[in-house]
């Protein structure tokens, strides 16, 4: 009875396909005839399973299944279950189906055990439609699925992304009472969720957890917590650690720690991340491959790589096996940084230790290359690539084709584009085709790259408005603004919206050829259509002015940039100081270009604060290189003609960073009260957090 009234519920969950199975319906056994109880006895058990747990290859298994087939009578139902599960650890599903087919077939005993290593091997196959058909077979021959075959569909469904019909099943299943949800189905159900970033539900699940009597374990936090930090709710992952620990008694693990700390090392919390760390050792719980990996990669992002193999060298010390993950991240750190030579020794170094790059490694040194402009060194990798019979990737092919076009080598990118097209398993992508196009036109090729683009339409290839800029960027900075003005108004034609940077490109284009009106009036457009002008919008069209002798609308531009807390860029600010000293625009004009002048000591402070540590030679040349240099020379003069009371001290030089070895000679005035703060927050070697981080890890290795 209690089998007929859940396979009605269950019914209406799913729909179960005819599964090849009951075409052997007619010959297996009964369920009451082939349920045999388990072995009480532990050794017995223990004895059993270890000629099983001997089987390592699939034909010795399927040898042993064919003398258990011959022999009369059959062995019990808890053998064949043995045999099973020692083919499915193999990952051998196709193979553990098969033979349980054969099982029907022969009439051996099979229970809800066999059914459930079938189910559990259909999902891991992908097919957990046959599960579930699978599950109705068993209803029909009176085997009951448990809370174990719920929990083995339900991960089914999320390792197929089904998310939401794994949601509906699980609710299904507690309205309906089918089955009491243990810890395994809770975990089950908030890895999906997890899976998806549906946060909230899980905070709900765990709660409903606790109201149903079932507790919680170190599994249940560590997956939300990883989770939390993934979406970057670093706060309300820590909040969760401390429940886990004050109110719930749950002590954490290594997982717990490398979750929370790999979400504090990306938010850029390195005391709070230093923190963490020594708790863990306090703990007396050791630091793992992946805990070293989390640091490694971070510190690299972050653009100290020297940091990251200090932390590296502590890792072999301490004796943790590097594995590729560690050799990678070090070497992107370093391509990062340009030091490519570096990246090279520590790419030779993991092949001595016996790693063997993948195409993830290759493809970061690769882009290191290319950056730098060293493309002989580039090919040479390239075709090493080929020679290890490894496959390029599309990042492979796309890195390669941006280092082509850098260095001007618009034929040899042609000619690899080409073989990219030949190579099936990795074509081209929309950012190949971005690629090939901005290439083109930054080598004045834009007939080529139009060519390309009609190409891409007439082979019904999809393409967004950043195709569109790239074309119409280039046709402009070309000359061609009858091209950008053509491929503007085609726009529209294709369902597209023109973004910021599409306006950017048509404004600098007419005050390149001297249409400063047209300019004006695509600015005024861009705020009627809701496109509002951002930075660089500013500043294209207040060079645009300059330029072009429009001085009447300067200085309302200018005020407007300060209202909205826009920076000049270093050639504005250039052109504005000469216009000023040639008499061109009024002297008035000096005390609000230095209101700019303090947001670039503002914009530097808070990089450096922000950077932790992070050479300023590398953060001058990726962020912020263009304001510094070309001020240096230009701000003498305004700290001559601002009025005297704007400043009460001067200074003379700010060393920026030892390792930059970067000075700007500087006689503004402290008007900018950062002034004395940037001085001072910059001229250490490297943070107090970074410090701590790595004083953290040499006194866990000693």
């Amino acid at each position: 009875m209690r089998t007929m009234m859940m396979m009605m519920k269950f019914k209406g969950t799913f729909k179960t396909p005819n599964f090849s199975f009951s075409k052997l319906a007619s010959g297996i056994l009964s369920s009451q005839a082939i349920l045999y109880p388990f072995h009480s006895n532990l050794a017995s058990t223990i004895r059993k399973y270890s000629l099983f747990e001997r089987i390592t290859k699939v034909d010795d298994a399927l040898q042993l299944f064919d003398k258990m087939t011959q022999r009369q009578p059959l062995p019990s139902v808890v053998k064949f279950n043995q045999l099973l599960t020692a083919v499915t650890k193999m990952k051998r599903y196709s193979c553990s189906i098969h033979l349980f087919k054969q099982m029907v077939a022969i009439r051996a005993p099979v229970d809800l055990y066999t059914f459930n290593i079938v189910i559990k091997c259909c999902c891991q196959m992908s097919c957990t439609r046959d599960g579930f058909a699978v599950v109705a077979y068993g209803f029909r021959r009176g085997v009951v699925p448990d809370v174990f075959t719920f929990s083995t569909l339900l991960n089914g469904l999320i390792l197929e992304d089904r998310i939401l019909e794994a949601e509906s099943l699980f609710k299904k299943l507690i309205k309906g009472k089918l089955c009491i949800p243990n810890v395994v189905m809770y975990n089950t159900m908030i890895k999906g969720l997890c899976k998806v970033g549906i946060n909230d539900t899980t905070i709900a699940l765990l709660r409903l957890m606790n109201e149903r009597g079932c507790k919680p374990d170190v599994m249940t936090y560590n997956t939300i917590i990883h989770s939390l930090c993934k979406d970057e709710m670093v706060d309300d992952a820590v909040k969760l650690f401390d429940e886990m620990i004050f109110h719930k008694g749950i002590l954490p693990n290594v997982v717990t720690y490398n979750s929370l700390i790999s979400g504090l090392c990306n938010s850029g919390r390195w005391a709070d991340a230093s923190k963490m760390l020594r708790e863990m050792e306090d703990e007396r719980i050791s630091p793992d491959v992946i805990t070293y990996n989390i640091l490694v990669d971070a510190l690299c992002k972050e653009g100290m790589a020297a940091d990251a193999e200090t932390v590296y060298n502590i890792m072999l010390e301490r004796g943790k096996v590097p594995d590729l993950v560690t050799y990678s991240s070090l070497i992107d750190g370093y391509c990062l940084r340009g030091e490519m030579k570096k990246a090279k020794e520590i790419f030779d170094s993991m092949k001595i230790r016996g790693h063997v790059p993948d195409i993830v490694t290759y493809n970061s040194l690769l882009n290191g290359y290319c950056k730098k402009s060293k493309i002989d060194e580039a090919l040479y990798l390239f075709h090493d690539i080929t020679e290890k019979c490894m496959k390029p990737n599309v990042v492979t092919y796309n890195t390669m084709l941006q280092g082509l076009f850098r260095v001007g080598r618009c034929k040899d990118a042609h000619e690899l584009f080409n073989e990219m097209q030949a190579h099936i398993h990795s074509p081209p992508d929309a950012l190949t085709y971005g690629i090939v196009l901005e290439g083109l036109c930054n080598n004045h090729q834009v007939d080529e790259a139009l060519s390309l683009f009609r190409l891409m339409s007439d082979k019904k290839l999809s393409f967004d408005i950043v195709v569109y800029n790239i074309l119409i960027d280039g046709a402009s900075k070309c000359g061609k603004l009858d091209i950008a003005k053509a491929l503007f108004n085609e726009i529209s034609t294709k369902g597209l919206n023109p973004d910021v940077w599409t306006y950017n490109a048509m404004i600098r284009g007419f005050c390149v050829e001297g249409l400063v009106r047209e300019a004006k009036g695509l600015f005024q457009k861009m705020a009627e259509v809701g496109c509002v002008p951002d930075r660089v919008t500013h500043n294209i069209l207040l060079r645009g002015l300059l330029k072009n002798g429009q001085h009447d609308t300067i200085k309302m531009l200018l005020e407007e940039m300060e209202a909205k807390g826009f920076s000049i860029d270093a050639s504005t600010l250039s052109m504005l100081i000469d216009h000023i000293a040639s008499g061109s625009l009024d002297d008035s004009l000096l005390k609000l270009i230095g209101c700019f002048v303090e947001q670039m000591y503002q914009c530097l402070l808070a990089l450096e604060l922000d950077l932790l540590g992070r050479q300023l030679e590398y953060v001058l040349i990726a962020r912020v290189s263009s304001p510094v240099i070309a001020i240096v020379n230009k701000v003498n003069y305004i700290g001559k003609c601002l009025p005297r009371r704007d400043y009460k001290q001067s200074v003379k030089r700010a060393k920026l960073a030892g390792l930059a070895k970067l000075t700007l000679q500087l006689s503004l005035s402290s008007w900018s009260p950062t002034a004395g703060k940037l001085k001072n927050s910059i001229k250490l070697k490297s943070s107090k957090t970074n410090q701590i981080l790595v004083s953290a890890i040499a006194a866990d290795s000693a």
